[in-house]
């Protein structure tokens, strides 16, 4: 069945100090924080202030590789500058955030666009809530591309190139500034042109459901937290107003299937429409697809319309599902859940069942000219998805690793060292609690307590 296309340390002791303080702090993330029924959404911490400027005159400068974070009012147009060359394409995408509980409309959302000095537009995104209404984080995501062989002109020149980002709806009933998460990024050139239409047709055979049973996974609460997983069926809970992120490492010619599911409730039956909302987005930050359920207490399911196999020239087709599915990498799945729940059947967390299918062979993909960036799956990617690291975990792991290999420390020495004090730790803890006890209950029989 197929579907037609329609859509670096000085000193022995300070090393090893250094060293240790890596993995501890590794072991020390933090998880995930609740409060009322929502959850934050988790900023990447390494993202930079930032403030957009009205105009392209004094618009600050995002530099590749980066992340910042911003705000925008309900009636915002901030500018951005990005410096580009006539080689690489390039990527900036942002995260819409608006508060816990705020106010929305359907047509409420964020655009996002790219222009070169001279006004013309090379790329632009925009993406509501649409039907479901209710706040949860949106992204979208803008492009300049090189086209091969060029000889200059509008998008392809090197030069400061302007990012603008708007709140596509004035409503009088969403007042409330929304946070801003943006990245820029960008892809090499590839070192052998290759095709540049995109596939007329692909599977869309719903895949066999994932075998090994349900495994636990608690989703994180941001792109920057999200639980890695692959190919296998994840159960969490998640409660009303909540959004849960996940991330599956997609390689060159594999497809992803995704369904999740709502399981039933023993105390009612009430109708609601628009329940969940499961959306996916590409390893640049762009959107590619969401769909939505509604619930009556009995167990429910959807599952997002099947995407091509990831391929270099999906980019070439004008439906934006499926440009979007344009290189390897980590592609995200969100769900969120709708707030209206709580009033129906209390502000207790629902089972959610997500069931992830990666259909194909990887190949080699284009080949490109330098260092794939995210655009990629490594080997550590595929253990970070088989462990359930999220990437600030995978981050942090990678980081120490680079401090144990600068200081010349095996990795199993720092692993002792840091073992041994949390075990010594945890004794002097078990003793204190221990003594503790004792006390409290007054002296017994058996004498004074052990010294340890």
């Amino acid at each position: 069945m197929t579907t037609q296309r329609n859509r670096t340390v000085r000193g022995t002791g300070r090393a090893t100090a250094a060293a240790v303080a890596a993995l501890c702090a590794v072991a020390a993330l933090p998880g995930p924080a609740w409060a009322a029924g929502e959850a934050p959404y988790a900023y990447d911490s390494a993202a930079q202030r930032v403030k957009g400027a009205a105009t392209t005159t004094d618009s600050p400068r995002l530099k590749a590789g980066s992340v910042y974070r911003d705000s925008i009012a309900r009636d915002g147009k901030l500018y951005y500058r990005v410096d580009l060359d006539g080689v690489h394409h390039a990527y900036v995408s942002v995260v819409a955030v608006p508060p816990p509980g705020a106010k929305t409309d359907y047509s409420d959302g964020i655009k996002v666009s790219l222009q070169d000095g001279s006004g013309s537009q090379c790329g632009a995104q925009e993406t509501q809530f649409g039907p479901a209404g209710y706040t949860r984080p949106l992204t979208a995501y803008a492009v300049r591309e090189v086209e091969p062989g060029h000889d200059g002109g509008s998008c392809q020149s090197p030069g400061a190139y302007y990012v603008l980002v708007e709140r596509t709806s004035k409503s009088a009933a969403t007042p409330e500034d929304w946070g801003l998460e943006i990245r820029h990024v960008t892809e090499p050139e590839v070192k052998t042109a290759g095709p540049t239409e995109a596939p007329e047709d692909w599977p869309s055979a719903s895949p066999q459901p994932p075998g090994g049973g349900p495994q636990k996974r608690k989703g994180g609460t941001s792109f920057h937290d999200a639980a890695s997983v692959t190919e296998g069926e994840w159960r969490d809970d998640i409660k009303p107003g909540e959004t849960l992120f996940y991330r599956v490492p997609v390689n060159w010619g594999q497809q992803l299937f995704a369904t999740a599911e709502l399981g039933s409730s023993p105390t009612g039956d009430e109708y609601v429409s628009n329940a969940l909302v499961l959306s996916l987005d590409n390893p640049a930050g762009g959107h590619v697809d969401d769909n939505t359920l509604s619930y009556n207490g009995k167990q429910a399911t959807l599952a997002l319309d099947p995407n091509p196999p990831v391929a270099y020239a999906n980019r070439f087709d004008s439906d934006n599902s499926v440009s979007a599915v344009r290189f390897a990498g980590w592609y995200y799945l969100s769900a969120t859940l709708n707030p209206d729940l709580a009033a129906e059947y209390g502000d207790k967390p629902v089972p959610l069942t997500l069931r992830v299918n990666v259909v194909g062979k990887a190949n080699n993909g284009p080949g490109y000219v330098g260092d794939p960036g995210p655009f990629a799956v490594t080997d550590d990617d595929r253990d970070a998805a088989a462990s359930g690291q999220s990437g600030a975990e995978a981050e942090a792991t990678s980081g120490t690793m680079k401090v144990v290999a600068a200081t010349g420390i095996g990795a199993g020495a720092v692993l002792l060292l840091g073992l041994g004090g949390w075990t010594l730790a945890a004794r002097r803890r078990a003793a204190q609690e221990a003594a503790a006890a004792r006390t409290a209950q007054g002296p017994t029989q058996y004498g004074p307590p052990p010294a340890w």
